[in-house]
């Protein structure tokens, strides 16, 4: 397994990770631990990507990544959901 492959595979079980734990109510989708998890899988899926181009992978990780930076975003900013705006 070459190091880009290796990057991949740890993106994907971090990405793995955040929907598991979404799933079992253990981590909350719009909170920073899952939101760097997803972001972090993203990058380094993107980092594989680009040693082995695909172009629907890329676009589907870099909305990923923008999707999660923008939740990062919104929580730094202190807004969220729950909060009145």
């Amino acid at each position: 397994m070459t190091l880009p492959d290796l990057l991949g595979v740890v993106g994907v079980l971090c990405i793995l990770i955040a929907y598991a734990g979404a799933t079992a109510k253990k981590l909350d989708p719009a909170q920073a631990p899952a939101l760097a998890l997803n972001l972090t899988g993203a990058l380094l899926i993107l980092v594989s990507l680009y040693f082995d181009f695909n172009l629907s992978a890329v676009l589907m990780e870099g909305a990923w990544a923008l999707v999660a930076v923008y939740g990062l975003v919104q929580l730094a900013l202190g807004r969220s959901k729950s909060s009145p705006e």
